[in-house]
């Protein structure tokens, strides 16, 4: 046996173990393969995770509906869901924005979008009764997707799911700021008021999270 064919073979280590090039030690193929699934495996459970959490700070609060005694868990109501959240007043310039939301609802549904509003007096907008604000949405706009009871939305007092929602992305402005929201919680993109929601933007954002 030549003298570098028996280097080789003194070199070489068990399957699976360390071995040597030239004196630097590699790992086998065995090894590296094990190393990047633990490494994948790991990834992917913090992606999970971080998943997990941006829905619990979004969702994980009860809420009573608009001018109703029901209270909803937002969690089984909108967790793993794509979700177009818009915060609403009765007495805005942009109020007439009721009519093309509405019009989303229906138009996704079917397709698992979640549109929710959320009334707001936080731009001194709001009508004095949630009676006369229910009758602006649901009575002069026909509206039958999920609106809820009055709270704060901006600021230190803020609902915790809108300090989320400014945490990911910003505060509203004004009212009908949208956020849309994909089924893990996160804001992938977020809409002033002047900015109508079937402008080709707002559904280009709504169709990547279908």
């Amino acid at each position: 046996m030549s003298p570098e064919r028996a280097a080789r073979r003194t070199s070489r280590a068990p399957r699976g173990q360390w071995s040597t090039l030239e004196g630097v030690p590699i790992i086998s193929v065995r090894c590296t393969r094990t190393l990047v699934s633990s490494l994948l495996l790991g990834a992917s459970l913090l992606l999970t995770t971080a998943g997990a959490s941006a829905q619990q700070a979004l969702f994980d609060h009860q809420l009573r509906r608009l001018h109703s005694g029901e209270t909803v868990d937002l969690a089984q109501r909108f967790a793993g869901q794509p979700v177009l959240v818009v915060n609403t007043a009765s007495h805005c310039g942009f109020t007439n924005q009721f009519k093309e939301l509405e019009a989303i609802h229906q138009r996704y549904k079917d397709r698992g979008l979640k549109v929710v509003g959320f009334s707001s007096d936080d731009f001194d907008q709001e009508a004095d009764s949630e009676a006369k604000a229910a009758e602006v949405c649901f009575v002069n706009f026909g509206v039958s997707f999920d609106m809820f009871a009055t709270i704060p939305v901006r600021g230190a007092g803020a609902h915790p799911l809108f300090r989320e929602l400014a945490r990911q992305a910003e505060e509203p402005r004004w009212n009908f700021h949208k956020y849309v929201i994909d089924r893990d919680g996160k804001v992938v993109a977020s809409f002033p008021s002047r900015t109508r929601p079937d402008a080709p933007d707002v559904i280009r954002a709504i169709e990547k999270v279908l």
